[in-house]
């Protein structure tokens, strides 16, 4: 895919070999990311996701594709955002999304994930849309509400995170509520 998504503050494009260092500045910070199920230890790891972790076809089922969030302003790689296209029907998907610290709490996690979900539900006619969130990850919790996501499912230690059992939250937005907010 070579579709690049802008809003005013940003370009969203596909994950490219050229991203592994700054991938690597990000997503190696493990107090930053400690709700996150992949914490790279090398730059290797990275180069390694990057080649053969992720689909470079989207909308592919049981794939993960990856994106890129570029601050158009500082020309800057500042996070990423995951789509896993779980329904072999290709109707739902999953999203997860990591950002540099640097760029938390300034609206950039909201702007890119509200251009993603316009073009999964109006680009690919995606119908449902979920996110998977550790419970102690709060200001995930609260950007994901923010966005009109519902909470379905509170699961008790169904995930094994850093040799530790820990709870999911899974909240989704279907195509409907998504086009009514909007």
């Amino acid at each position: 895919m070579d579709k690049i998504l802008e809003t005013q503050r940003l370009y969203i494009r596909p994950i490219q070999s050229v991203d592994a260092e700054s991938i690597f500045r990000y997503r190696s910070d493990s107090n930053i990311n400690k709700y996150q199920g992949w914490i790279p230890k090398t730059i290797l790891e990275v180069n390694d996701f990057i080649k053969n972790k992720i689909s470079l076809e989207i909308n592919i089922p049981d794939t993960w594709f990856q994106f890129v969030i570029i601050n158009k302003l500082e020309n800057i790689l500042i996070g990423d955002i995951g789509i896993h296209f779980v329904d072999i029907h290709g109707f739902q998907v999953e999203l997860g999304i990591t950002l540099d610290k640097q760029y938390q709490g300034k609206g950039f996690a909201t702007e890119a994930l509200t251009a993603i979900i316009d073009f999964l539900i109006h680009g690919l006619n995606k119908q449902r849309i979920i996110a998977s969130i550790d419970p102690r990850n709060q200001l995930s919790v609260r950007l994901i509400e923010r966005l009109g996501f519902r909470k379905e499912a509170h699961f008790k230690q169904s995930i094994l995170l850093n040799d530790e059992w820990v709870d999911d939250l899974v909240y989704a937005v279907l195509k409907d509520e998504w086009i009514n907010k909007s």
